[in-house]
């Protein structure tokens, strides 16, 4: 029960709302909301004891009863009946009419507040609230197909864009943030801090783009570097200098895609394989799993059989330590920490390896 109500009370929506509430509280003039409310708490108290005196037997109780009055009457819920004098008549019409400027204050301010709220939030000028999503900084091709790939995964991780547009170029379903990757401000209206990961996306094919790609990847670093970044790159001269950054994983397009093509040259059909495993074709799927408890102490062999057999999945890898032992030898054993590399129709029994310091 107390993790349910945890669950409800830390929302997204409602982070998103209390970040709008901030916002919106640095803006206004307090001394003016302070100022009204000690002018009613005057009024509602010189009120409450001149009916008090004019119109009752001045008992404890009516005193009470006359401040419940005049709180009722400002709310327009007064008794009618309780006052029966000049006094009290002209105390009842002024308290009256002093309610329904207070009211009217109130509400233009809730009015207020729930129009900025809805605007902002349509424009891309809101803060994500999220927690353990992907940060996906620019956009181009890449960023509209990789888009479409995460709304089909299965582990259903919530993604936030961060683009300078004043429209989302996105699916619905994505949470759209306008502002500069390189911003801190805009970083943290993204979510980075509570992020799992961001992947930055150069926004055309220049050098300059590259650039822009180091100082979003320092943003980041600088703010939450416990936040796993992607990066793709433009120039493969680039590099070092995005391994300088601490950039977890860096995917040079090009350099890839050259590969790819000379591959397939020599061996016909490479691409068709390598495309449809890497967009989760029928069948085909890429994922990186946790090591099934059962698996420990088995060779590569014998994991690659329990895994066909029990989760109709195929190794392609192993990971240890932070090293990618691709296709390993008959005598590798399984230890605890490893993780895989399997190429499966989906996760079932699997859970997936998405932990920070599993994927440095």
């Amino acid at each position: 029960m107390v993790t349910r109500f945890r669950s409800i009370f830390d929302s997204p929506f409602l982070r998103r709302l209390s970040w709008h509430v901030k916002r919106v509280g640095e803006k206004i003039d307090r001394r003016f909301f302070i100022s009204l409310a000690a002018g009613l708490a005057v009024s509602l108290g010189l009120a409450a004891i001149s009916i008090w005196l004019a119109e009752t037997d001045r008992s404890v109780g009516q005193l009470g009863h006359s401040f419940y009055w005049a709180g009722a009457t400002v709310l327009g819920l007064g008794e009618g009946g309780f006052v029966s004098g000049p006094v009290g008549w002209l105390v009842g019409w002024l308290l009256a009419l002093f309610g329904v400027a207070i009211v009217a204050t109130i509400t233009g301010a809730l009015v207020g507040f729930v129009i900025d709220f809805l605007l902002k939030e349509g424009q891309g000028m809101g803060a994500s609230g999220y927690r353990d999503h992907i940060v996906v900084c620019g956009w181009n091709s890449t960023a509209r197909d990789l888009l479409a790939e995460l709304a089909k995964d299965e582990y259903g991780t919530k993604v936030v864009l961060l683009h300078d547009a004043e429209r989302s170029p996105a699916p619905d379903q994505i949470y759209f943030v306008r502002g500069s990757s390189t911003m801190e401000s805009d970083l943290r209206r993204a979510g980075i801090v509570t992020a799992a990961s961001a992947i930055v996306c150069p926004v055309d094919g220049s050098d300059q783009a590259d650039m822009s790609s180091i100082l979003t990847v320092l943003a980041i670093e600088s703010i939450a570097p416990q936040v796993r970044t992607v990066v793709e790159v433009n120039n493969p001269d680039h590099v070092a200098h995005f391994r300088r950054a601490n950039v977890n994983e860096i995917m040079v397009t090009s350099k890839l895609a050259s590969h790819l093509l000379a591959r397939s040259a020599m061996y016909p059909g490479l691409s068709e394989l390598v495309t449809d495993i890497v967009t989760g074709g029928e069948g085909s799927e890429l994922y990186r799993v946790q090591l099934p408890e059962d698996c420990l102490g088995l060779t590569v062999d014998q994991l690659s059989a329990t895994m066909r057999s029990k989760h109709r999945a195929t190794v392609l890898a192993v990971n240890r330590g932070g090293v990618s032992h691709t296709n390993p030898g008959a005598s590798f054993i399984l230890e605890s920490g490893d993780d895989l590399v399997v190429v499966a129709e989906g996760l079932g029994d699997l859970r997936p390896r998405l932990e920070a310091s599993a994927l440095a």
